[in-house]
């Protein structure tokens, strides 16, 4: 493992928000305001915010959550290392959403992998650097506005359970000035037992990236944007979404969650 690193959320002032029930169907792709890639604003503490990028979109019963990283919602200034130890925000901290037609609405924290392997006393390392997520819960009344499907991309088609290989082709996204850009790029192969991905784009994800969404060749998610690698590779460190899901339904107080595929077929093919 390298041995600086950097968080990927950025930093500014705070808004809030709100709860929770029985979803609403989805809104069409075309229609949706809320989707995978939307801006996720979380309080750091002393009026400063995370903001970050939401992964995929989970559901849980009748429960709909937008994904993204759990250093995301850390309460302190130094995000991105140990999540066995880095202060971590309390569930149902509001979290601000802003859609892709920049309003904004209220979430609230319902899981943190940070939170709950803290909660847990976790000790194995690996773990500790690599689960890296965390699931905001939206208002029902929100959930006509969402879509799950990712902009431009299309998909995901499913979980990806089975890591990635050296040189298999991923893809991420990004919003970038009202749109969205596509990041083609490689695997460089897993590590921590497979609990962790490091991946090649081009471009790599940067401040304010991380908690988005990667896929691979067949549009099935496998990871999460968690760090920045700083010894001039430009890659990124990304955690996987399988082991995250899994470890959140075992240890978090949520019951099953599951990736919610996308309306739209996925579209980047190599």
């Amino acid at each position: 493992m390298v041995a600086v690193l950097a968080a990927l959320g950025t930093a500014t002032p705070a808004t809030a928000a709100s709860n929770a029930a029985a979803p609403a169907p989805f809104a069409t792709a075309a229609a949706a305001t809320i989707t995978p890639g939307v801006r996720m604003i979380s309080p750091v503490g002393d009026g400063a915010v995370s903001t970050c990028t939401a992964a995929f979109v989970f559901r849980g019963g009748e429960r709909i959550y937008l994904g993204y990283a759990a250093h995301c919602a850390g309460s302190g200034e130094s995000m991105g290392l140990s999540g066995c130890e880095e202060p971590a925000l309390p569930l149902g901290t509001d979290v601000v959403i802003e859609g892709n037609d920049g309003s904004r609405t209220g979430g609230r924290l319902a899981y943190s992998s940070w939170g709950t392997m803290q909660e847990r006393g976790e000790t194995d390392g690996s773990r500790c650097f690599s689960n890296d997520f965390a699931l905001v819960q939206l208002d029902p009344a929100d959930v006509e506005r969402v879509n799950p499907s990712v902009p431009v991309l299309g998909g995901p088609t499913a979980l990806d359970t089975d890591g990635t290989r050296r040189g298999e082709p991923v893809y991420s996204y990004q919003p970038r000035n009202g749109g969205t850009t596509v990041k083609q790029g490689r695997s460089l192969g897993v590590s921590a037992d497979g609990l962790f991905h490091r991946m090649e784009t081009v471009p790599p994800g940067r401040p304010g990236d991380s908690g988005s969404g990667y896929v691979d060749a067949e549009g099935d998610a496998f990871g999460v944007l968690s760090i920045l690698f700083l010894d001039g590779s430009s890659t990124n460190g990304v955690a996987d979404l399988a082991e995250a899901l899994a470890y959140a339904t075992a240890y978090g107080d949520l019951g099953p969650v599951a990736l919610v595929p996308g309306t739209e077929p996925f579209g980047a093919r190599t």
